[in-house]
Parts: C-alpha cells; structure tokens; sequence
C-alpha cells in the first residue's frame, strides 16, 4: 500500500491512539519523532493549517488529526476492522468517538492546564462524562463488546493518561468505587499486549507533566 511514516511523539496520547490502530492492524510504518517545541519544516508543511501532531504520511499525502487519521486507516486497509460492520452500530462508534474528544479529553486537558475558577468548571465537565462512559461501558469488556473497537482506541488516553494528569494536578477523578465499570474497562485495555507495549513509561509521564504543571503555576504567580 505505499510508504507509510507517523510524525509524532511518545508523550502525545494522539499519536498513540494512531500507532495502536497501526499495530492493530499489522501495518508497517515508520516513525518520525517531531519535538513539538521546535516543530520540524515536514511538520509545518505536511499540517500548515494546525501544525501539530500527528501526522500520517501515506505515499507523501499527509493526513492530519488523529480522530481523520484513524477513518483513513479503517478505509485505507479494511482488514481487521475497527468500526462496526453495522451502519448504526458504526454510527454509535463515531458519535461516542467525538463525544470522548469534544467533551472528555479537551476537559481534561483544560482541567490540567488551568488554574482557578477555570479548572473547577473544566474538573466538573469531566467527572459528568466520566460518569456518561462509566454508565455506557457498564456489563461490557469493551466500547464495543468482547473485542477492542474503533471507540477503544480512541478513549485509550484515559486508561492512561488520565490517571497520571489526576495525580499530578491533584484532581480527584479517579476514584475506582465513583466510576467501577470505567476502571475495569482501564485495566482490560492497558493489558491488551499490542497497547501495553506501545504506551510511554508511567514514571516518564509523571516527570514530564509535573515539568508542564510547575511551569504553568510559575507564570501565574509571576503575573
């Protein structure tokens, strides 16, 4: 099928989700490492419009954003299917897929890079959807039934990101008895072999984003 390249990054969820829909798949790939601080000329030319990560290169054709990603390679190589053969089970696939990216991961984001009045409303947005998917994922292993499915993929971050960001900002989320059904689907996720081998270290994150946190705190002290 063509030259395959990912431009992204290890601590980027977004990029992860990309590369587990690749190694779900058995696609080969090669990855490009881009340092989002000083963004790369392939960078700034493949994405000109939002010029970030991912990106997927397929024969030289750059594909941008994760969730536009993710339909490419479902459409691209059909074996292996992610989405639902159904039309409204895949319909369900793609609405809980946005709802996750619009409502769940861009609150969580704000929650942790924010500070105040901000952050409260931004932590109150996401324990109400936490409490939406504890509720959808509840009598399932998975988004989609027994098996791993577009949905998964895409809340993957929360198994793993999420935790680290609660215990760095001091969130409060994640309290297994509030939201059981999300955490045993969490831990079903992280143990699947092709996921947990291509996640960043915990420890690794914990620095990382702690780093993120006290400069965050540092300018609004300063200001």
């Amino acid at each position: 099928m063509g030259e395959l390249k990912l431009l992204g990054a290890s601590l980027s969820p977004f990029t992860c989700r990309v590369e587990w829909a690749l190694k779900f798949k058995g696609i080969e790939y090669e990855f490009i490492y881009e340092d989002v601080t000083n963004k790369s000329p392939l960078l700034l030319n493949s994405n000109p419009v939002h010029k970030k990560i991912p990106v997927l290169l397929h024969n030289g054709k750059p594909i941008a954003e994760s969730l536009i990603i993710l339909e490419y390679i479902e459409e691209t190589w059909k074996t292996d299917p992610l989405l639902p053969q159904d039309p409204y089970e895949k319909a369900m696939a793609r609405f809980w897929a946005k709802f996750i990216d619009e409502k769940c991961s861009d609150g969580v984001r704000t929650a942790f890079f924010s500070l105040g009045e901000e952050r409260e409303k931004a932590i109150a947005v996401v324990l109400e959807t936490l409490k939406i998917l504890n509720e959808e994922i509840k009598g399932k292993k998975f988004f989609g039934g027994e098996t791993i499915g577009f949905v998964d993929v895409v809340a993957g971050l929360l198994a793993h990101w999420l935790p680290v960001f609660d215990e760095v900002a001091e969130m409060n989320l994640l309290i297994e008895e509030r939201f059981p059904s999300f955490h045993a689907w969490s831990e079903n996720i992280i143990s699947i072999p092709f996921i947990k081998e291509n996640i960043p270290p915990r420890d690794k994150m914990v620095v990382a984003f702690s780093g993120f946190r006290k400069k965050l705190l540092a300018a609004a002290t300063n200001k």
